[in-house]
């Protein structure tokens, strides 16, 4: 059986059905109907299918449409022009993003000249993906930090290194770039006034990265991303982002504050974990509308590519801060 992952990647044409039912585009709804009556349907989901003499898709009939009309009604007048069709080499991925998108129950599949293939229907879609949808909920959290496994293949422990291994490396070259930043911050990072709130400056940056890339994918989910709705999501998560850092920088500068006896100290945090937390969000939303514009994985890449970018715009964002207010 092919895995989930393998599905997706699948094209349409081998999940497709392939006995539509075709009408002639000169066909009057009598005429129709007595075809339709001398040729078997298959599927539940019925649409017919109109078609020229070159066999190019022209449009479509519901049901409805043709048990409603007068029976000498030429089969163009109540057909529905022009049909959303999905292109053969289109994936099943790109599939699932027709029916989320146009919310329809059948789809036809047509090639480059418009000529009718075939069609993908709403059971269709259910029973292949089915293995994905048992799957998703176990591997949203191995996908954020870069693992994706099949069951066989975790059970072979050289290739679960192999999987697992980049995505770690990712977060040790994040981790070194980290260390580099602190040692180029050293007359900072050493203050009494900074160094015990190094840890969770960066935590809370990486948890909100966390939480923006565990969204992003949720909204990613059988839909095309396109740069003005990248925008958009970044624009708000940028806003929610800043109120949820405010709210926590108050919170631990308050406590910095009453702590070291320190106003700068405090000033330093909120504006830090603010800037930071903001920072963070808009980074984690960003990468997989970016990954997937650029057709990557962002299941496998996001997790680990946000927590390093979280670190870094959080320490550099810190340190300067410290740099100006507690030197």
């Amino acid at each position: 059986m092919s895995s989930a992952r393998q599905i997706l990647t699948d094209p349409v044409t081998a999940h497709m059905r392939t006995d539509p039912t075709r009408i002639p585009a000169g066909a009057s709804v009598a005429q129709a109907l007595e075809y339709i009556r001398d040729h078997e349907i298959g599927g539940r989901v019925v649409y017919f299918y109109v078609v020229d003499d070159a066999d190019r898709l022209v449009g479509v009939v519901p049901t409805r449409r043709i048990l409603r009309a007068a029976p000498v009604t030429p089969i163009t007048e109540v057909m529905i022009a022009p049909v959303v069709a999905v292109p053969h080499t289109a994936t099943v991925l790109d599939a699932c993003e027709f029916f989320t998108l146009h919310k329809l129950l059948a789809f036809p599949v047509v090639d480059s000249e418009g000529k009718l293939l075939g069609l993908v229907d709403v059971d269709l879609y259910t029973d292949e993906l089915t293995d994905l949808e048992k799957r998703q909920e176990s591997d949203d959290l191995f996908q954020l930090v870069g693992v994706y496994l099949t069951e066989a293949e975790q059970r072979q422990t050289v290739l679960t290194v192999r999987k697992r291994f980049p995505w770690l490396l990712c977060n040790v070259v994040g981790g070194m770039i980290a260390a580099v930043i602190a040692d180029a911050y050293e007359d900072v990072a050493t203050l009494a006034l900074v160094t015990p709130f190094i840890a969770l400056v960066t935590g809370m940056a990486e948890g909100v990265a966390i939480q923006s890339v565990s969204l992003a994918l949720q909204t990613l989910h059988g839909r095309r991303p396109t740069w003005g709705v990248l925008a958009q999501k970044v624009g708000r998560e940028l806003l929610v982002g800043l109120l949820l850092g405010a709210v926590c920088g108050l919170i631990v500068g308050v406590v910095a504050f009453a702590w070291k006896g320190s106003a700068m100290a405090g000033l330093s945090l909120f504006v830090g974990i603010a800037g930071g937390v903001a920072g963070s969000a808009a980074i984690g939303i960003a990468l997989p509308f970016l990954l997937r514009l650029v057709r990557r994985d962002p299941q496998v890449a996001s997790g680990p590519l946000a927590l390093a970018a979280a670190d870094m715009v959080t320490l550099l964002l810190y340190f300067n801060l410290g740099r100006w207010l507690l030197r």
